[in-house]
């Protein structure tokens, strides 16, 4: 799928030996990094699926430990990528962090049981969370379909 303008992937490096791995995730100096407002974590189970959640002025930045099948979708006005529809897997096997502008909507389900860990540029803000029904028929989107038969 296309990608969305503002969206970033990093992908990250993993320093791995006989004890385990070290990975870093983000730095203050990273260029896609704004600033922190909170750091949470959410635990997901086998086939859980949230979806869609929007900010107005939050910006995320997520990463993920298990495997979560990741749908961003652009609802900015003026931006040159307005209803573009955005995919990825993210976690073990695709070691990166997403960063997700406000106006783009997101969701994502759980592949196996998963971790969610994410960075947000602003504390919790009850009138800045927004949210689109999961099967909004202006998004299209099939939070239950499987991979695609090749």
């Amino acid at each position: 799928m296309s990608e969305i303008e503002g969206v970033v992937v990093k992908e990250l490096v993993t320093h791995a030996d006989e004890r385990g791995f070290f990975r870093e995730v983000i730095r203050e100096t990273d260029g896609f990094f704004d600033h922190f407002g909170q750091w949470s974590h959410s635990l997901m189970h086998p086939g859980a699926t949230k979806a869609w959640h929007i900010h107005k002025q939050q910006t995320d930045w997520w990463y993920v430990i298990g495997a979560l099948k990741v749908a961003l979708f652009d609802t900015r006005d003026g931006s040159p990528t307005k209803g573009r529809l955005m995919e990825l897997l993210m976690g073990d096997d695709q070691a990166t962090c997403v960063k997700i502008p406000p106006g783009v909507a997101h969701g994502c389900r759980a592949l196996e049981s998963s971790h969610l860990l994410y960075i947000t540029s602003n504390v919790y803000a009850p009138d800045d969370e927004g949210r689109i029904p999961h099967d909004d028929p202006t998004i299209g989107y099939d939070w239950t379909a499987g991979p695609a038969i090749k």
